[in-house]
Formats: structure tokens, C-alpha cells, sequence
């Protein structure tokens, strides 16, 4: 059994608390490996090639963020949560109690952790791993604007964007109540906030972003986009003119969503599906119990920002 680590001194608990604490990795197929690597490279990202496949790290992080490997489609395949190690045996109790059917890790996965399937058959690994939730809310480490100096960086003299860390992912499911209830009773995480059958969105209750997972209604399962953390509102325009200057210019932003609060600009991948560049979430800390809101369609998207694609919401996947 991996040691459990945290990146603080001492883990931030929910008293009497029994709850994933973190997304920890995710796994989907692509058709071209090398398009991954291009993508996810010019995105600011590690991408390495292990064992046959492309690992997606964040700089001067340890953390194995996504696992890509080459398929015919591009195809959600799995998701990894996190526990602290004094948790793993409760959550195999919990399972057991409520008789949640356990499966084999994917073949070619080694792994030590517990495997089960959601209600649209998606694989979920619970596993023993390092908090990588923050432990308090990030400060954005936008530059500040000091007076009687020019503050701007030149435009040739613009650092690449690196993001931090992933921050949450988007799946697309078939019935948004049935996968908030089996991912509270099973998992433990916590509703932050829904819009009435169509998205909802929750977090990890041992200190996590607003959300580390949120859901969107569709005919079939499968990934809208992945969201990186990239520090400051600055580092997201840096990272959209990034893109943009490697051929990726298709995309959604910026802009500013209603639940959640963080600033975006999303990038379209190769495969309909974006990533995001993101800052400034809400964040709920371990001790205090959100009160969940169901907010109307129009209070529950963005605040401001360009009109979204007309495909953002299509589930590519389903085809």
C-alpha cells in the first residue's frame, strides 16, 4: 500500500468524514496519440509517453493528471479518486454494505486500489493517493499593478503558460439525479449546486474546489473537457494567444461562469472536447456545509463572456 502524502504538513479532514479527496487522474482513448502530444504539449503541459501510452503531468509536479491511449474514438475510459489511507478500509466496508459490484482493473492498469462502475458503466478506481485538492483557497498569482510603472509584459517577452494542476472534469451523463446520488452515497462527495436535471456539479468534503466533478445530461457517457488550474486571469489570455499561435483558435472565451465563479477560456481538442484554462473558483473548505442551490438555466451558465459554440454541449462521444 502506497504511504499516504499530502501537500501540506498535516491533511485537512472532515471530522467523522468518509470521502474521496481529490480527482486523482483520469483515462480516455484517442485516435492519434501524436495529435494528443501536440495538443496537450502546446497547452503547456508534460505529455510522456509510458508503456504505450501519453501521460499528462502539469510542470515541477510529480502528479499523473490523465492517462491517453490510442483507440478508434475518442472515448472516456476512466476515472481515478483519491482516499487517505485510514479511509481505504471504511470505503471497502461502505461498498461491501451497500453491495456495490467490484470489477477488475482495466487491463494493462496495475493497481492496488478499488474498481467499481457508475450507473452508466463508466470504471472508477478508488484509490490510497496524495491529497491534491488545495488545502485552502489558491491565491491568484496574477502580477499586481504597481503605479508609476508600465505593468504590461511585451508581447515578444510573454511567458509560456504552464497550468498548475487539474482542477475538475466535466463527464457528460444520462441521468444527471441518478449520478449525483450514487456519487454521494458511494463516493462521498458533496452537491454544490445543479440546474434542475440538466448539470450539477460537486465537491470533495475534505477542502476542495467548488467542484472536482460536474455532470451534464446526454444520451451516452463520455468527457466534455478537462480543467486546468492556470493561476491568474492574465496566464488564461496568455494561454488562449498560446493556442491560437499553434493552430488551436477554436474555442469558448473568455469569460466568467455563474457556478463556481472561476474565469475560463476553453480550447476545443482534436476530438470536439475541450480544456480549459481556469482561475478564481470558489472554494469550500472542510469545515464549512455549502448550502447546494437548483438555479434556473439562465443564472447557471456564464455571468459574462462571447456567446458559446452551438456545439458546446454536444456529446461527441455519443455518436
Amino acid at each position: 500500500m502506497t504511504a499516504i502524502r499530502t501537500l501540506a504538513d498535516q491533511p485537512v479532514r472532515k471530522a467523522g468524514g468518509l470521502g474521496v479527496h481529490s480527482l486523482d487522474h483520469v483515462h480516455f482513448s484517442v485516435p492519434d496519440l501524436a495529435d494528443a502530444e501536440h495538443f496537450y504539449g502546446s497547452f503547456g503541459l508534460e505529455a510522456r509517453h509510458e508503456n504505450g501510452r501519453l501521460g499528462l503531468y502539469t510542470a515541477g509536479r510529480r502528479q499523473h493528471w490523465g492517462t491517453l491511449s490510442e483507440g478508434p474514438r475518442k472515448a472516456l475510459r476512466h476515472i481515478s479518486f483519491g482516499v487517505f489511507e485510514d479511509d481505504f478500509a471504511r470505503f471497502k466496508g461502505r461498498l461491501e454494505s451497500m453491495h456495490i459490484e467490484r470489477r477488475d482493473a482495466p487491463r494493462g492498469f496495475e493497481s492496488n486500489g478499488i474498481w467499481i462502475s457508475d450507473q452508466d458503466g463508466t470504471a472508477i478506481e478508488i484509490r490510497v493517493a496524495e491529497k491534491t485538492s488545495p488545502d485552502s483557497k489558491p491565491p491568484s498569482s496574477g502580477p499586481a499593478s504597481i503605479p508609476g510603472i508600465a505593468n504590461a509584459p511585451s508581447r515578444s517577452g510573454a511567458p509560456l503558460i504552464r497550468p498548475q494542476r487539474l482542477a475538475h472534469i466535466l463527464l457528460f451523463v444520462r441521468d444527471v439525479p441518478a449520478t449525483l446520488k450514487f456519487y454521494g452515497e458511494v463516493l462521498g462527495l458533496k452537491l454544490s449546486d445543479r440546474s434542475g436535471d440538466a448539470i450539477g456539479f460537486m465537491h470533495a468534503i475534505h477542502g476542495s474546489d467548488h467542484h472536482v466533478i460536474a455532470f451534464l445530461k446526454s444520451s451516452a457517457p463520455g468527457l466534455h473537457h478537462l480543467s486546468w488550474d492556470a493561476g491568474s486571469v492574465q496566464a488564461i489570455g496568455l494561454g488562449a494567444m498560446q493556442m491560437a499561435a499553434k493552430g488551436y483558435s477554436a474555442g469558448w472565451g473568455l469569460g466568467r461562469h455563474v457556478l463556481g465563479s472561476n474565469y475560463f477560456h476553453y480550447i476545443r481538442d482534436p476530438w470536439g472536447s475541450y480544456s480549459e484554462y481556469a482561475c478564481d473558483i470558489d472554494y469550500i473548505p472542510a469545515d464549512v456545509d455549502w448550502k447546494a442551490g437548483d438555479h434556473p438555466a439562465e443564472d447557471s451558465f456564464y455571468v459574462w463572456g462571447p456567446d458559446p459554440p452551438s456545439d458546446f454541449a454536444v456529446n461527441h462521444e455519443a455518436a
